[in-house]
């Protein structure tokens, strides 16, 4: 009987797993489908599987790259993503570190202050906080890298401070009596451990900064596009008409490279996201 109602909880679980994996998968099954369907096709039957009248070939995909400018904007892209989530991966573990080692009301004071930056909605700060970069000359491919580590920073602080505190202390301790100081002692030792955590901050925020449009689309405009907002402007021509096929097209190739770099590191997002946060 036991195994009975086991098997029937495990079948549930399966169905409605498989479930939700069909509904978050059925947008991505439509953009790519439409990528190879015309304009007129995709508005008029957009769940219609392309066939010999709809079919264009790869059509779409090279009216866009050519109407884009999508390799300025995929390098603009690039450089943005690798720079911030380096910062962000760096900075905040160090921060993280001193916070947990150093006991003091001032650094329980700055974790409550990236715990609190977590629950604050950037639609809430996005006027003043551009008025404000603007005037700091942070409107630039390098200098919206410091903006991203400052919003980055709340669920990364969160993450490494979880994990650093199941760390014990005397793994430092003994790098330092061996002649290590505290930034030597950091990368050798500390850092290398922090590896599947460290993975983890890096996947969850390249894959929100490289989709990012807002904050580009505020800092950098319509001059230095990124690839979300080239996508947005260029696929739209006037009267507010819309190249569907080559925005759809634009969208799967804008998408290859996370999900390439999600499949290379997601073995290590559970354990990272475990240990993070669960531990502390």
């Amino acid at each position: 009987m036991k195994n009975k109602t086991s098997g029937v909880k495990n079948a549930f679980w399966f169905s409605l797993l498989l479930l939700l994996s069909f509904i978050f998968l059925f947008p991505i099954y439509l953009v790519v489908m439409n990528s190879f369907k015309s304009k007129f096709n995709i508005v008029g039957t957009p769940f219609r599987f392309p066939d010999s009248e709809t079919f264009v070939g790869l059509e779409n995909y090279i009216n866009g790259i050519k109407s884009a400018g999508i390799f300025e904007a995929f390098l603009r892209t690039l450089v943005i993503t690798v720079g911030s989530v380096a910062a962000i991966v760096i900075f905040t573990s160090m921060a993280a570190w001193y916070i947990v080692r150093v006991k003091s009301r001032f650094n329980k004071a700055v974790y409550y202050l990236f715990l609190f930056s977590m629950i604050v909605p950037f639609q809430m700060v996005m006027f003043t906080m551009t008025a404000v970069c603007i005037k700091l000359g942070l409107n630039s491919v390098l200098g919206i890298i410091p903006v991203y580590l400052g919003f980055g920073a709340g669920l990364s602080v969160f993450m490494f401070s979880g994990f650093i505190k199941s760390m014990p202390r005397e793994i430092e301790e003994a790098a330092m009596i061996d002649g290590c100081g505290p930034v030597k002692a950091f990368f050798a030792v500390v850092f290398p451990i922090l590896k599947p955590t460290a993975i983890t901050v890096a996947i969850l925020n390249a894959m929100w900064i490289w989709n990012d449009f807002l904050l580009p689309y505020l800092l950098l405009g319509t001059t230095d596009k990124t690839l979300s907002v080239a996508i947005q402007i260029t696929m739209q021509g006037a009267y507010g008409s819309i190249d569907w096929g080559g925005f759809m097209a634009m969208l799967v190739l804008a998408i290859i490279p996370i999900i390439i770099f999600y499949l290379i590191c997601q073995k290590y997002i559970i354990k990272g996201v475990i240990d993070g946060a669960v531990k502390g």
